[in-house]
C-alpha cells in the first residue's frame, strides 16, 4: 500500500466533490438562500462522508456516477445538520470549520431555510433523470433517509440535547454516538457498495466495518474536543465540557477513550480483512486516519 497513491487518490477525488458541488448547490436560490447554502457546504471540512463513499464504490466497482451523486448528498446532509446543530436553539456555537457558523454570518431565519434546502436538495442530487437506474436511486435514499432521521442522526442529536447535566454511562452513551454520528458515516459506506453489486459476505463485512469506524471517529472528536485548540479544530474546543455534555472523555476518562478508539480502530480493519474485497486499501488508510487525526 502506497500512501502516495492514496494521497493522490484523495486529491482527485475531493476535486470531484467539490466541483459537483460547486454544480448543484445553486447560487441562485431566492432571496440570498444560495449564498447561505454554498457557505455552509462549500470549501471546508473533512469531506470524510464522501471518502468513504467513494472509496467503498471502488472496493465493489460500482456505478461511479451513482457514488459521486451519493458522496455528495451525503455530505449534504452533513453539512445541513451542522447548520441546524450550530444554532442558539441546539448547540449555539460561532465557529464552524474555521469561519463563523451560518446563523452568525446570515442571521438564524436563513440559516434554517438553509439547511431545510440542503437536506431536500441532497435527495434531489440522488433521483437524477438518467445515469442512475431507478432501483438503485430508491436504494440510496433509503439508506440516507433512514441514517438522518428518527433512528439515527435527528434522534441521536435529540438525545444528545436530553442529556445535558445527566449521568450517562457508557453503554447509553455508545447508543447516542452510534445514532447521533455514527449511523450517516455507516451510512456513508453502505451507499458506496450499494452502487456495485458486493456478496452478502462483503456487505455484512463493510457494515461491520463502517458501525466501528463510525463510533471510534465520535471517541475521537471527544478527545480532541479536550486536547487541541480551536484554532487546530475550527471549531470551539472545549464546547461539550462546558456545556456539561457527557463524552467518552467524562464516561471513561482520555486514556480509556484512547484505548477505545484504538480498539474500534481494529475491529474496522478487521471487517475488512474478511471481506473478501480485494481493493479496499483506501478503505483502510481512511479507518487510520480517523483514529490517527489531530483535527
Amino acid at each position: 500500500m502506497n500512501l502516495g497513491d492514496f494521497d493522490l487518490w484523495m486529491k482527485a477525488e475531493l476535486n470531484a466533490v467539490e466541483s459537483a458541488l460547486l454544480a448543484w448547490v445553486p447560487q441562485e436560490a431566492p432571496a440570498g438562500l444560495g449564498q447561505a447554502m454554498r457557505y455552509g457546504v462549500l470549501d471546508g471540512g473533512k469531506r470524510l462522508r464522501p471518502l468513504l463513499v467513494l472509496a467503498s464504490n471502488q472496493a465493489v466497482a460500482g456505478l461511479r456516477e451513482a457514488a459521486l451523486r451519493a458522496a455528495c448528498a451525503v455530505e449534504l446532509i452533513h453539512a445541513y445538520s451542522l447548520i441546524h446543530d450550530d444554532m442558539p436553539c441546539m448547540d449555539n456555537d460561532i465557529l464552524r470549520r474555521g469561519k463563523p457558523t451560518v446563523h452568525v454570518q446570515f442571521g438564524e431565519a436563513q440559516a434554517m431555510l438553509a439547511g431545510d434546502a440542503m437536506q431536500a436538495l441532497a435527495f434531489e442530487v440522488l433521483t437524477p433523470d438518467c445515469g442512475v437506474p431507478p432501483a438503485l436511486q430508491a436504494r440510496l435514499c433509503s439508506l440516507l433517509a433512514r441514517s438522518a432521521g428518527y433512528a439515527g442522526m435527528a434522534g441521536g442529536q435529540a438525545i444528545d440535547l436530553a442529556s445535558i447535566g445527566m449521568p450517562l454511562d457508557e453503554r447509553s452513551l455508545r447508543n447516542m454516538h452510534q445514532r447521533k454520528t455514527g449511523a450517516l458515516l455507516r451510512s456513508s459506506v453502505l451507499m458506496g457498495a450499494a452502487c456495485g453489486n458486493p456478496t452478502p459476505r462483503a456487505w455484512t463485512a463493510l457494515e461491520a466495518y463502517g458501525e466501528a469506524l463510525g463510533l471510534a471517529f465520535q471517541i475521537v472528536d471527544d478527545i480532541l474536543d479536550t486536547t487541541q485548540a480551536s484554532a487546530t479544530l475550527g471549531k470551539t474546543a472545549g464546547k461539550d465540557f462546558d456545556d456539561n455534555k457527557p463524552t467518552y472523555v467524562t464516561v471513561l476518562g482520555l486514556d480509556a477513550a484512547r484505548r477505545r478508539a484504538d480498539d474500534l480502530r481494529d475491529q474496522a480493519q478487521a471487517a475488512l480483512a474478511r471481506s473478501g474485497l480485494t481493493d479496499a486499501a483506501w478503505l483502510s488508510v481512511l479507518a487510520d486516519k480517523v483514529v490517527d487525526r489531530d483535527s
